[in-house]
């Protein structure tokens, strides 16, 4: 019965992140309206909320949703006064979805909410108003799911709308929501952190190295003025190709040729995310 379980939720949940692997056409318009520098970091408070898609939620192939980023920054965060953790991710989670509602899986959420992700971040940090500090958030990958064609790696023609709808969800709404939740008095309670993506197909796809690279550059692009980015990228090896840590940080090389990370994946993830707070 758990062997028939794993395989249904493979079917529905394992093809959230593909789009790490895909390409993109960047947007010169999101880098158009220069905004002021990321905000200082303001450092840990008493709560830790993790909000996002499957990375974020922590899911893993084997059932395994115990070990994700999340919890393993927690546990370096324990270390700096933080007593509450709390993870309101939903895999398959879109930026328009996180917006307005309706994921596909809410089914599988650790945080019990009704309606939009977003919605339901922004009036955690109002009820702990001041108290809330990291924020830790992957977006994006869902986004693209449809644009790609898995079987020879293209993309199809509106990978580029796909981006742009992106990268306004991110500047004018997610962003600006949760800085402003944690802007209490006209000052900034706590900090935003906004991971960038790997390659889990760069072994089998090089092509794509260069468009994560861009991915990661838009991303980068649209937290500026709103979050501190945090090189996941390079934690998993870069673009070097072949990499070696593609099979040791990700499912990709095992029998669920599954693209999510591994123990050691989310550990290298939660590192990332520790060099990158400074804590």
């Amino acid at each position: 019965m758990m062997q028939g379980r794993a395989s249904r939720l493979l079917r529905i949940v394992a093809p959230v992140l593909l789009v790490f692997s895909l390409s993109l056409m960047f947007v010169p318009s999101v880098l158009a309206a220069p905004r002021a520098a990321s905000p200082a970091l303001v450092g840990p408070k008493t709560h830790y909320l993790a909000i996002g898609d499957s990375l974020a939620f922590g899911f893993q192939p084997d059932l395994d949703f115990t070990h994700g980023y999340a919890n393993y920054f927690y546990s370096n965060l324990k270390s700096h006064g933080v007593t509450t953790y709390d993870n309101l991710a939903c895999p398959g989670e879109t930026s328009a979805t996180m917006i307005n509602g309706g994921c596909p899986y809410p089914y599988l959420r650790k945080y019990l909410y009704t309606g939009a992700q977003l919605t339901a971040a922004v009036n955690y940090i109002h009820k702990y108003a001041g108290e809330v500090s990291p924020v830790t958030l992957d977006m994006g990958a869902n986004d693209l799911l449809g644009d790609l064609n898995s079987s020879n790696c293209t993309i199809s023609s509106t990978w580029t709308s796909d981006l742009a709808t992106l990268d306004a969800n991110m500047t004018q709404t997610i962003l600006p929501e949760i800085v402003a939740a944690l802007t209490v008095n006209g000052k900034l309670t706590g900090d935003l952190l906004l991971m960038n993506y790997y390659d889990p197909y760069q072994n089998l796809c090089p092509n794509t190295v260069p468009y994560i690279q861009q991915i990661n550059a838009h991303l980068a692009a649209d937290a500026v003025g709103y979050a501190t980015m945090v090189d996941v990228f390079d934690a998993f090896g870069g673009a070097a190709t072949p990499d070696p840590n593609t099979c040791t940080d990700t499912w990709i090389c095992s029998i669920f040729s599954d693209i999510h990370a591994k123990d050691a994946g989310y550990t290298a993830i939660a590192g990332a995310f520790e060099a990158a707070a400074g804590y």
